[in-house]
């Protein structure tokens, strides 16, 4: 993975120093003004969270996501109309990362000298992962530099997602600044159902026997695995390119299925299975099942329309867990 622009440097910043413009700014919200505050988000899990943010002030503001077409953040590639929304508009939310490492050339080239952006990595700060290779994952071709690869996946951390809102709503209070104890307000009251959903995968996997979950696909779960003690295993990283498992990587999989006594392998959302059930074809017991986590790299408008949400979808993967860990 490629190194984050800047991101020493700006972990060290608190989220309001984190907008690459003044702090001074004018509400846009106010009644009676027509303006609407236009707020881009690069992806499916910051447009839900500045939903829920905005809260009643919703229709007072034009709220964009970039990617709503199911296309893998990896893959995606903004369009000319994409550049043009980040650059007029008051707020910009991305993560950070590898595959949204277009967004700081968009910040750069904007023309609205007040825009204020957050990169949900930079907000994080010492927390952000470096991406992790375990044993048994298929090899990568190797960066030719070598500055730290850091893991993007810090969306499906629920309390960095805890963390984040809290630092949107800072931003949005302060071009908003009439309507910023509201806000808060919001993200306090959005922050203790993500809490509340926190302590119910806590204690889940308190009372689970099985600690390890096996992926035959990427894994981007890493913050994931680490908040609650999982251990895991994996064919690819979570950022990895590769769509092929070599016979070592499949054969170093079952065997550790054989080994732990595992009865589920993995897959993400979007996923064929194929490689899950290579993997499940090469154990003794041949019997696995192969049950699906959800990345949120492929929600799509149409999901949206029809009520997904960040929580939705997290409440989904806790009842996978649920419904297969002993």
């Amino acid at each position: 993975m490629k190194p984050i622009t800047g991101f020493l440097l700006a972990s060290l910043m608190t989220a309001s120093l984190l907008t690459g413009c003044s702090t001074e700014s004018k509400p846009v919200l106010s009644e009676g003004q027509a303006d609407k505050l236009k707020i881009v988000c690069a992806d499916f899990p910051q447009y839900d969270w500045m939903r829920e943010i905005l809260g009643s002030h919703a229709d007072a503001a034009e709220l964009v996501l970039l990617q709503k077409n199911g296309t893998d953040p990896h893959n995606f590639q903004p369009s000319a109309t994409d550049i043009a929304q980040i650059s007029d508009c008051d707020l910009f939310l991305f993560i950070g990362g590898e595959s949204d490492s277009w967004a700081r050339d968009a910040v750069a080239d904007a023309i609205n000298p007040e825009m204020k952006y957050l990169s949900l990595l930079d907000t994080l700060g010492s927390t952000v992962k470096t991406e992790e290779h375990k044993d048994g994952m298929e090899a990568e071709e190797a960066e030719s530099d070598e500055a730290p690869e850091y893991d993007e996946h810090a969306w499906l951390s629920l309390p960095r997602a805890h963390a984040f809102c809290l630092a949107a709503a800072s931003q949005l209070g302060l071009l908003d600044p009439a309507n910023a104890e509201d806000y808060q307000a919001n993200a306090e009251a959005y922050n203790q159902k993500l809490d509340a959903l926190d302590n119910s995968f806590a204690e889940l996997a308190g009372s689970a026997k099985q600690k390890t979950l096996l992926f035959g696909d990427r894994f981007p779960f890493r913050y994931f695995v680490d908040d609650y003690g999982f251990d895991y295993y994996a064919a690819f990283p979570g950022c990895s390119a590769e769509t092929e498992a070599g016979f070592e990587t499949v054969v170093f999989l079952a065997e550790k299925v054989d080994e732990l006594g595992l009865d589920t392998v993995y897959t993400i959302d979007q996923s064929d299975g194929r490689i899950a059930q290579t993997i499940i074809d090469n154990t003794k017991e041949k019997n696995q099942q192969i049950a699906v986590l959800n990345s949120m790299q492929s929600v799509t408008e149409a999901q949206i329309q029809n009520g997904t949400t960040y929580l939705s979808l997290m409440q989904e993967n806790y009842d996978v867990l649920k419904a297969h860990l002993k």
